[in-house]
């Protein structure tokens, strides 16, 4: 446990913050910020979070401060008398990968995530500033054009690759905590010990000491809600040996251990129909909200469970996209936008820049998709990231502009 559990910020003062830069500047705040943390005033914990995610985590960005901040946050998350510890938690994951959807159903490649900085810190400024005039001159559309010649107009290799390296030293730093981590999955309280496993889960390098650690909760006298986060992370890890024990999951009698144990069943490429019958029902009708949850894509089960679907092999299993336009219709507001963007790449693949074509031209899963989208409600037509998500893929973004392409009053 905690070696500074008296005083959990013992060496706050030694690092020389005001030479530390986060969103807004020199990060001379950051002590102050965490030593909030600890208070015993709600509204100043509180503040504190607040004002801490916007400077060292600023809209999932983090900075050179942002890694230096780490020990003294997993080292207050240890503390028993330090309230609040679940958002600390939190907070420490979202410096790790910043928003998980970018990683799911996957989980983080981070062998790839190493050898892309390494790209970026041989690659020559002079080519990448070419393909990315080449890439201007492709666009279809004057509006695709006008977007990317604002990305050229803000291309600094030198800048980007700091940026990359602050991400990945953030992340380092909090694998770095990853014991701690393990301790809190016995920790007394069951939100300590499910955000403990939903963290876990994005450390593969760190599997062979976690998921030992992880199959301590797949137990049946643990909270199903603690065990639920704990299975999804077993998937995300790579945990084939637990693949038999998983699969007596499908028949729980909780409803969210039997979604868990489908989706990391997937993630371990295990899609028999058992499996596939449980993520169909969860798209459709995800479990009711519960006390804990998951924490994966902020508890939405049912986009959880659609590009779960979308991420399996369609042609092996026609059936599946019913299941997904099901969940769609069902669907609204920001909660929907996980399960459209799977259907978009389900039907359509990687987002494109080719000119629309006729209703009547696409195929019959496209024609699906895209009835489904049009019938959507002002609720979700209302958000602009929904409307940029159907503009990627090249198709009408406006609510009438879609319901005359389908065909629709």
């Amino acid at each position: 446990m905690n070696d500074r559990e008296g005083d959990p910020l013992a060496g706050l003062d030694d690092v020389d913050w005001a030479n530390l830069q986060h969103a807004y500047g020199p990060a001379e705040d950051v002590p102050h910020l965490l030593r909030a943390l600890a208070s015993e005033s709600a509204s100043e914990r509180d503040k504190a979070m607040d004002e801490l995610c916007a400077n060292i985590f600023h809209q999932g960005s983090r900075y050179e401060a942002t890694a230096h901040a780490v020990p003294f946050l997993a080292a207050l998350a240890e503390g028993p008398r330090v309230q609040d510890r679940v958002d600390i938690v939190r907070l420490l994951c979202a410096i790790a990968i910043g928003y998980d959807e970018s990683y799911l159903p996957s989980g983080v490649d981070i062998a790839e995530w190493r050898a892309d900085i390494e790209r970026m810190r041989t690659a020559d400024p002079d080519e990448g500033l070419r393909r990315m005039k080449q890439w201007v001159a492709e666009a279809v559309t004057e509006g695709e054009r006008s977007v990317r010649e604002m990305h050229l107009a803000v291309y600094d290799l030198g800048w980007s690759l700091r940026h990359a390296d602050a991400e990945l030293g953030a992340y380092d730093a909090v694998r770095a905590t990853v014991p701690a981590l393990r301790d809190l999955l016995g920790d007394p309280a069951p939100q300590i010990q499910a955000v403990a496993a939903y963290t876990l889960g994005w450390f593969p390098e760190e599997a062979a000491g976690t998921l030992p650690a992880l199959r301590r909760l797949l137990m049946p006298e643990v909270v199903p809600d603690v065990a639920a986060n704990a299975i999804v992370s077993v998937g995300l890890l790579a945990g084939h040996d637990f693949a038999p024990q998983l699969r007596a999951f499908l028949t729980a009698e909780d409803a969210l251990l039997r979604c868990a144990a489908a989706i990391a069943l997937a993630r371990l490429e295990v899609t028999d129909p058992e499996v596939l019958q449980v993520l169909e029902a969860a798209a459709a009708q995800p479990p009711e909200g519960s006390a804990l949850g998951i924490h994966h894509l902020n508890g939405n089960v049912r986009g959880y469970a659609t590009i779960t679907l979308a991420a399996i092999e369609e042609r092996a299993h026609p059936r599946l996209l019913g299941a997904m336009l099901k969940g769609l219709a069902l669907s609204s507001g920001p909660a929907a936008f996980p399960t459209v963007e799977a259907v978009l790449q389900h039907v359509f693949g990687q987002p494109m820049s080719a000119p629309l074509s006729p209703y009547e031209d696409l195929t019959e899963p496209q024609q699906r998709a895209m009835r489904t989208l049009a019938e959507m409600g002002a609720d979700t037509w209302c958000w602009g990231n929904f409307m940029l998500m159907l503009s990627a893929w090249g198709l009408p973004s406006q609510r009438a502009e879609c319901r005359a392409y389908v065909g629709l009053d």
